[in-house]
């Protein structure tokens, strides 16, 4: 199963805490569409990145978007010439949910080649010496989008060694070996997707991360929690077959102070704009804690 699909099962899930709140964060999604077809950046604007999201978050709630109208805007794209690499990851994921036009998933993969570091792994700058958590973790999904086996599979997994932080978690970049919660999830479940061993010291390192009232921190020493963490730490532990039950009630009042009857969800609690990204990421979050 791809990474999407995994994260997509997980969040079609939410809607048994949500009840009839599932309504609301519906219609906040449907108030970020652009009249392009597309969804909004924080901004308004119509924008790959959060149209990923947009349409995510609607499958998880069992709503189906639109294909038709997003294809216009979405085949001005081409085969993402010009684009960075996280927007061309995107593309490639919105492709993926609207249809490929015959040959694009050939040439989306020439677009792709470029952004593998020396290593084997990916970054968002073309011919670094070693790729990034998050830049692997972009690759191998949009590879997995492209219905093709991802190549060199072996030394992109193998690239995330070189990210490994002597606490047993990961960094994101080589040149700042800082461990980080998003950067461990995203090696954690590439592993886990390819059914590699994890240290179990990684899971013990993002269980450390939790805050006493609920939530995971970004880092060791972060001021607070914050919803991406949270849902990433989640569905790493989740991967790692690690029980939520210890600490489900405190996880569960944190994404409760940061709901908002507009039918989203604060990224954290100094948080004041609402986006798709926060919206899909609440509803990850409440598929794992829906269960057990």
């Amino acid at each position: 199963m791809s990474l999407r699909l995994q994260m997509l099962q997980v969040a079609r899930l939410a809607p048994r805490l949500l009840g009839d709140s599932a309504d609301l964060i519906v219609n906040f999604l449907e108030r970020q569409r652009t009249p392009e077809g597309a969804f909004g950046d924080r901004s308004g604007q119509a924008d790959l990145y959060y149209t990923v999201f947009g349409i995510d978050a609607l499958l998880a709630l069992q709503r189906q978007p639109d294909a038709d109208r997003l294809l216009p805007w979405l085949a001005g794209f081409g085969t993402g010439e010009g684009l960075d690499f996280v927007h061309l990851c995107s593309l490639i994921r919105c492709r993926a949910f609207a249809g490929f036009d015959s040959g694009q998933a050939e040439a989306f993969g020439s677009r792709l080649r470029p952004f593998r570091a020396q290593n084997g792994g990916y970054h968002p700058q073309p011919g670094s010496p070693a790729g990034t958590a998050y830049g692997n973790f972009l690759a191998w999904g949009a590879w997995q989008d492209l219905q093709n086996d991802v190549p060199e599979a072996e030394a992109l997994t193998k690239a995330f060694q070189d990210l490994k932080t002597k606490d047993g978690a990961w960094a994101n970049e080589t040149r700042i070996p800082a461990s980080s919660t998003t950067a461990t999830a995203a090696a954690i479940t590439v592993l886990g997707n390819r059914q590699l061993p994890v240290p179990e010291s990684a899971g013990d390192w993002l269980l450390a991360r939790r805050h006493d009232l609920g939530g995971f921190l970004a880092a060791p020493g972060a001021p607070g929690p914050d919803l991406l963490s949270t849902a990433t730490a989640l569905h790493a532990l989740a991967c790692l077959d690690v029980s939520f039950q210890a600490f489900r009630e405190s996880c569960l009042d944190y994404l409760d102070s940061l709901w908002t009857n507009e039918g989203s969800f604060h990224g954290h609690w100094q948080e004041e704009t609402l986006d798709c990204e926060y919206t899909f990421y609440g509803l990850l979050a409440l598929g794992h804690l829906s269960v057990g």
